[in-house]
């Protein structure tokens, strides 16, 4: 069941890993992972004196891990004129945990936005909460040198950061963390937050675990107060899916720990619902099997035989559709266009159904089998060259445990055209054979001997009685010929050969009692007396052999 589950968990996060919707925030993102590190790529696009170029250098740097440089863009106070590196850092921190810059939004002008009503030199950039809860402006500060320009962050906007930063939820973890640790991974997640969250995953497993040991009990109860067996049959298959929507639902509480950024938050959200889509629809394919074994052993299907052969092949059907559903709905939780793959699936289903002719004949072989049903699972029968037991009437072919215990498969679509021959239908076994005895046989032993092979098979209790044929066939070559046969009223195989080996014995002591003998292949070399003359011909001498 752990295997499952992870291998259900590792899906999900491939799927939303791999994908790439346009997040639903303002954030703009590079492929490295930051959620600010969109200013590198944009920044050239303003002047090199511009808020823009300004803002882009210092999440630059601040990504890069060099704080000391970073510490260059903030008008530090006097009282943190020490602290420009750890200021600069905590401010990035702050930053990144409430602002998705669209540098399209931030002037590239050199003077700024002249038009947004404050004063000349200065540039608002964006606005934090507060500890009352009320924004609190995030401003930039043109700073003339001689002939050089720089802006950066206003010295009311850095007096904030320490406020700001001890709102953070995770403020003493980020002051304790190695610098690598802090930097950003894929999807927008820390380092940290990497290596947190499969032991997150982890413990959430094993709440999700204890807490669906108490949910099955729960419903074993709820299930033992009624009379039918298919909800017996349901809690007992449902323990892997209640586990892990236990533990998609743990984790989900779980995660506001980790403190983490608006697009990773919105990438693991679309996780977590892409697994209980995987939780309600791995549920819906083991109720499919449920229904479908309830259903074959059902009064009703006993009352229908024509239908059991059906069975099997509308269950593995209705999971090949509720698997293509699931598909599709995760697909769309992940944010693929859903609706642009099934129109080029449409484009392309001529060129599919060419190339997929053989497949699609198939299946519909397969259901030709399971309407008409010329042969069903479990069916002893012949085909063509070879007898065999059908084992399984898949969508594609059909597979044969031979006597040999070898494995045969033919295609649906062959095998629909096929000249099939089932034993499963008879009603009883013939036994045909010709027996043989010696020319010596007298006629009056003939008619005994006749007589006494009626006889034990009208004695015999399996023996059908209204055709039983026991009669002198021929002369043969060196035998003289029973014809016999009859019918005995079973249809079980091993029955039929210990019945038959009672008719043969009661043969046997017929033919003893009768003074003669059964028959087999022999010759007789007659030699030629000195001066016979044959017809036409000259004498011939010689002795007997």
């Amino acid at each position: 069941m752990t295997n499952r589950v992870g291998i259900l968990l590792a899906l999900v996060l491939c799927l939303s890993a791999a994908s790439s919707p346009a997040l639903t925030s303002s954030a703009q993102t590079t492929p490295g992972g930051d959620p600010n590190a969109a200013a590198v790529e944009a920044g050239a696009s303003g002047a090199p004196d511009s808020p823009r170029a300004s803002l882009t250098t210092f999440l630059d740097l601040c990504r890069e891990g060099r704080y000391d440089e970073a510490a260059d863009y903030l008008d530090l106070p006097p009282r943190l004129a020490g602290d420009g590196p750890r200021t600069a850092r905590r401010l990035k921190a702050v930053l990144d945990h409430h602002i998705w810059f669209d540098l399209d939004l931030i002037s590239g002008a050199p003077r700024g936005d002249t038009g947004d009503g404050l004063p000349p030199g200065t540039e608002k950039i964006g606005a934090i909460p507060g500890a009352t809860g009320n924004p609190e402006p995030v401003t930039l500060v043109r700073r003339e040198s001689g002939d050089e320009a720089l802006w950066v962050f206003s010295s009311s906007t850095v007096a904030r950061v320490e406020d700001w930063f001890g709102l953070l939820g995770n403020s003493w973890l980020l002051d304790n963390l190695p610098d690598p640790l802090l930097k950003p991974g894929p999807r927008n997640l820390l380092w940290w937050q990497w290596l947190a969250l499969p032991i997150l995953a982890f413990v959430s497993w094993g709440i999700g675990r204890v807490l669906a040991a108490f949910t099955r009990v729960a419903l074993a109860r709820l299930a033992r107060r009624t009379r039918a067996d298919w909800d017996d049959a349901i809690i007992a298959r449902v323990n892997g899916p209640v586990t892990l929507a236990w533990t998609i639902i743990v984790l989900g509480i779980a995660l506001p720990w980790l403190d983490l950024y608006a697009p990773a938050e919105a990438f693991l959200q679309r996780v977590n619902r892409g697994g209980l889509f995987l939780v309600f629809f791995w549920a819906a394919l083991r109720t499919v099997d449920i229904g479908g074994r309830i259903l074959s052993t059902s009064r009703w299907s006993a009352s229908r035989p024509e239908t059991i052969a059906l069975i099997p092949l509308g269950t593995r059907v209705a999971k090949v559709l509720v698997a293509a559903i699931a598909v599709i709905a995760v697909v769309s939780e992940l944010g693929y266009p859903v609706a642009s793959l099934l129109a080029g699936l449409g484009l392309g289903g001529l060129a599919f159904a060419l190339a997929a002719q053989k497949t699609v004949e198939n299946m519909f072989g397969a259901f030709s089998i399971g309407v008409d049903q010329p042969i069903r699972e479990g069916d002893f029968v012949r085909v063509d060259d070879f007898v065999g037991t059908v084992e399984q009437i898949g969508l594609r072919s059909t597979r044969f445990r031979t006597l040999d215990r070898t494995v045969i498969s033919i295609p649906n679509g062959r095998l629909a055209d096929m000249r099939l021959e089932t034993f499963a239908e008879r009603d009883r076994i013939r036994l045909s054979a010709t027996l043989g005895v010696i020319y010596s046989t007298t006629s009056a032993q003939m008619k005994e001997i006749i007589a006494g092979f009626e006889r034990v098979m009208r004695e015999h209790p399996k023996i059908w009685p209204d055709t039983i044929v026991a009669r002198f066939a021929e002369l043969a070559d060196f035998s003289l010929n029973i014809e016999i046969m009859c019918w005995f009223l079973t249809t079980d195989f091993n029955e039929f050969r210990d019945c038959r080996q009672d008719v043969l014995l009661g043969f046997m002591e017929v033919v003893e009692n009768a003074g003669s003998e059964f028959a087999f292949p022999t010759r007789t070399i007659h030699a030629f007396h000195e001066g016979w003359k044959g017809p036409g011909g000259p004498a011939v001498s010689g002795g007997r052999d």
